[in-house]
């Protein structure tokens, strides 16, 4: 597996998807540290760079998912840092049953199956097995307009990744407990978690990892005005 660049930015771009399923082997210290190097040069408001990841590996990432998974199968409330409690509605809604339709049928987890959906959505807590993940933290009181830096931050980051063979997923799961993930970490709580990403070596061998989903075709979406 190449850890170097060996792609165009625009392949990057169509190569990264969400990758539900890891390989166990850890991205070299070096690689890490050139990803997130780059990762800093994403574009920001009067460039105050508002981002605040943590990277977590190893016996830390085991405690964390520990504590993840065993909050999300008791059911305890999430008490997310932004409210998730939104709901799509028409072409929002069509994207995203098509995107749940791909992925549960790649798992051949059947809509009915109550306990297999929970046990897939319960994964997202796991890290889906991945070496790594980094939850990015904002410091209060900033609000949507930093928190949209971020989002440029983090596909800067992806984008990165991708370049190197290296697979992510982000998860808006894992921001629904982050009193558990600043007290695992040791926190303030004048950070507040917008959302993580687990990544590392793709396992082709994940069934969710053969789920695939489109994208609307700019007719659809784009406004070109002269």
């Amino acid at each position: 597996m190449s850890e170097r660049p060996a792609m165009s930015v625009d392949e990057a771009i169509r190569r990264r998807r969400s990758v539900r399923g890891f390989l166990s082997c850890e991205v070299p210290d070096p690689i890490l540290r050139e990803v997130f190097a780059l990762a800093q040069w994403a574009p920001s408001n009067c460039n105050v760079q508002p981002w605040v990841p943590h990277v977590v590996s190893g016996e830390m990432l085991s405690r964390l998912r520990e504590a993840l998974v065993a909050a999300g199968m008791r059911d305890e409330p999430i008490k997310p840092d932004w409210p998730a409690d939104g709901k799509f509605t028409g072409v929002y809604r069509e994207r995203q049953v098509g995107a749940a339709q791909a992925l549960y049928g790649a798992m051949g987890v059947a809509r009915s199956d109550w306990v297999g959906r929970k046990l897939a959505y319960v994964r997202n807590h796991a890290f889906f097995d991945a070496p790594h993940a980094v939850f990015i933290f904002m410091p209060a009181p900033f609000d949507t307009r930093e928190a949209t830096d971020i989002g440029m931050y983090a596909q800067t980051l992806m984008l990165a990744l991708t370049a190197r063979g290296i697979a992510s997923c982000a998860q808006g799961a894992l921001g629904l407990f982050p009193d558990i993930v600043r007290e695992q970490l040791g926190i303030p709580h004048s950070q507040k978690l917008l959302f993580g990403i687990s990544f590392g070596y793709e396992d082709l061998d994940v069934k969710a990892n053969a789920a695939r989903v489109d994208r609307s075709p700019i007719e659809d979406v784009v406004r070109f005005h002269r």
